[in-house]
């Protein structure tokens, strides 16, 4: 795919983020979510030769919309000013969806390529399971965290909104209790696409998934209950 170009219409897009600039360069974004749909595409076999689960994602179905959801939020520019595809075992996106643990990559238009992998912001049923499970497993999440691999490609585990206390219905006194203050369990790095090959990025893109296999595989063994409440 032609990154350059990716870039640059995306950074004019931020720049001119209307309907009117949108239908007028329509074609143009036509051919560059072709152009996408077909890196996807080429992704999804080669992530299923170290996670099977994933050979059934229908990379169609793998891309977001570029059209923003704007119904709750104060920003009502409509369209996002990044390319985006999350790989899946179910085919869903969203964990609220069923989506669960997921394979996720964007190209944004400050031309940064970014790699993360796991689950962001499960809901209050899906959080509460996973935590009951870092209970149950005691060495399953501190053992992939603390993989040497992981954490010199991602650095470890994001704490973005961790809790300062512990959550509600479990032991302060935890040996896992830092992991159960986490309210996303997910790795991502971002690395500038500069003057990268398209071929370079797609094996950017493979190292990373593919260092973070772990993590989605012990997430995807997590089974969800009927919804409760988690804080």
């Amino acid at each position: 795919m032609h990154l350059r170009d990716l870039v640059r219409f995306l950074d004019e897009l931020s720049e001119n983020n209307n309907r009117a600039w949108f239908v007028m360069n329509k074609p143009r974004y036509d051919i560059l979510r072709e152009e996408f749909l077909a890196l996807v595409t080429a992704l999804v076999p080669q992530v299923a030769r170290f996670d099977p689960a994933v050979a059934s994602c229908n990379p169609k179905k793998a891309l977001f919309r570029i059209n923003r959801d704007m119904r709750f939020s104060h920003d009502k520019t409509p369209y996002k000013t990044f390319f985006s595809a999350s790989i899946t075992s179910s085919g869903l996106k969203k964990p609220s969806q069923g989506g669960g643990p997921s394979y996720y990559f964007q190209i944004n238009a400050q031309g940064n390529l970014l790699v993360a992998a796991g689950e962001w912001l499960p809901p209050a049923d899906r959080l509460k399971a996973i935590r009951n499970r870092i209970i149950d497993d005691p060495a399953g999440l501190p053992k992939i965290a603390a993989n040497k691999a992981l954490k010199a490609h991602f650095g470890g585990l994001q704490e973005a909104g961790k809790l300062k206390r512990p959550p509600k219905g479990f032991d302060a006194d935890s040996p896992q209790i830092e992991l159960l203050k986490l309210k996303h369990f997910i790795v991502w790095r971002e690395d500038p696409v500069g003057k990268m090959m398209p071929e370079v990025l797609e094996q950017e893109v493979l190292a990373g998934f593919k260092t973070a296999q772990p993590l989605v595989t012990w997430l995807r063994a997590i089974r969800t209950p009927v919804a409760d409440d988690a804080v």
